[in-house]
């Protein structure tokens, strides 16, 4: 048996973590610099705002009061996340985080009478020592319980937990399961698949093999089986990223060199440090640049330029450092920048890293390593408080428009929460 454990309504449940005067209100989180939506409480979601909505749109219910808005603050959301992650961690044999809102925990050795039970106290315990409500969908396997866990968080008499522990409550589920609901296929695979004759996930089920096979390949084989039961999904932390890209758009467009240097170096900082962090080293560094491609009256320009390392590495001075050099080589004046972004890629093992025969630098890559441990270690709690002198200092959010931010509640002593 598999669980899923999934946070309602993440980024909104994170600003009312602090602001419990928002229950039962509209609200919805904003993208970067403001741009649409990204996350909505059930009662933004009844005034009909679907994912994705231009904020524009929407502007003047908040104006009017009917709907309360709030920048992206992934800082505080990322902090909020590990609080749940290690609550699950503590509780299981092993846990496997999906995404900043989703793990899946490996109950192996749990007797099976315990799990419901457990489920449900996880639920009430996140919800108490955290703030996050969450909902828990117990399954054969992840597909399955990704669809348990829309039950769970649909319907209330499940009080968060949905169990699939019968062939018969697994049948029922792939019946009121809509195709474009199954992971694995999504929205742009649904249309075809309903000209195919396939509306629900019990009505896929129903097809051969061979003509599953035929049609959707391998990974839509993987899904066909897992919905019967048969689990085929490997954990996903096994399988390497093969590229990680930090990119950002400016709220204001840019033209002076030297701060997009700045910017770049923010970005390729990021890169370095997520490779260190799953255990990576890269080989190639991108550099992207974006002039605004909606502005017809202004001269465009879009040029990227790739960089080999001598050695894959995941220091940050390294990664920095090439990032630098080909932004040098595309940047081009007179040009106003929109967005710029870095792209590591030829990711390999960091404890794999081929040298090389004329490698004089080893011996300074070494300290280079052991200084960016260091920097990760200082600014584990979310905040860049060691940076190299090529970065912005401040806020890495500093330059995006962020006009509804709620402060940094846990990471930031200058922001602390007042009571008064």
């Amino acid at each position: 048996m598999i669980a899923l454990v999934d946070c309602n309504n993440f980024f909104v449940s994170c600003e009312r973590v602090f602001r419990p005067d928002l229950e039962g209100k509209a609200v919805v989180v904003l993208s970067n610099n403001d741009g649409c939506v990204v996350s909505r409480s059930n009662e933004s979601k009844a005034m009909g705002i679907r994912m994705g909505t231009p904020f524009f749109q929407i502007r003047h219910l908040v104006d009017n009061g009917s709907l309360k808005a709030y920048s992206s603050n992934y800082a505080l959301y990322g902090d909020l996340s590990d609080r749940v992650m290690s609550i699950l961690a503590d509780t299981v044999p092993r846990i496997e985080v999906y995404s900043i809102d989703e793990a899946y925990l490996h109950l192996e050795g749990i007797p099976d009478e315990k799990i419901p039970v457990m489920c449900r106290e996880l639920v009430v315990k996140i919800r108490k020592w955290v703030g996050i409500p969450v909902s828990v969908g117990l399954a054969p396997t992840k597909t399955l319980a990704k669809i348990s866990s829309h039950f769970a968080k649909r319907h209330k008499g499940y009080r968060g937990v949905c169990m699939m522990d019968t062939e018969e409550k697994m049948l029922k589920a792939l019946k009121l399961t809509p195709i474009d609901e199954v992971w694995g296929i999504g929205r742009k695979l649904a249309p075809k698949m309903k000209d195919w004759g396939i509306a629900t996930a019990y009505d896929f089920v129903q097809r051969p093999e061979e003509w599953v096979s035929s049609r959707l390949g391998v990974n839509g084989l993987r899904t066909w089986k897992e919905l019967q039961g048969i689990e085929c999904i490997e954990e996903e932390n096994e399988q390497r990223r093969k590229t990680i890209c930090t990119s950002r758009s400016f709220a204001d467009m840019i033209e002076d060199e030297q701060e997009l240097s700045l910017r770049v170096s923010d970005f390729a900082a990021v890169c370095a440090q997520k490779l260190r962090k799953e255990g990576s080293a890269a080989g190639l560094v991108t550099v992207f640049l974006y002039t605004n491609r909606f502005r017809d009256d202004l001269v465009q320009y879009f040029p990227s330029l790739s960089l080999k390392l001598g050695v894959a590495a995941n220091s940050t001075h390294d990664i920095v450092g090439t990032a630098l050099k080909a932004l040098k080589l595309i940047y081009r004046s007179g040009y106003k920048y929109k967005k710029a972004g870095v792209i590591v890629s030829d990711i390999v093992p960091s404890d794999s890293v081929q040298g090389s025969l004329f490698d004089f630098d080893e011996e300074l890559r070494q300290k280079m390593d052991r200084l960016s441990a260091v920097m990760d270690e200082v600014n584990s709690s979310g905040t860049s408080v060691l940076r190299l002198a090529s970065q912005r200092s401040g806020h890495y959010a500093d330059g995006i428009r962020s006009e509804f931010r709620s402060p940094l509640y846990t990471t930031s002593l200058d922001e602390i929460i007042e009571v008064h």
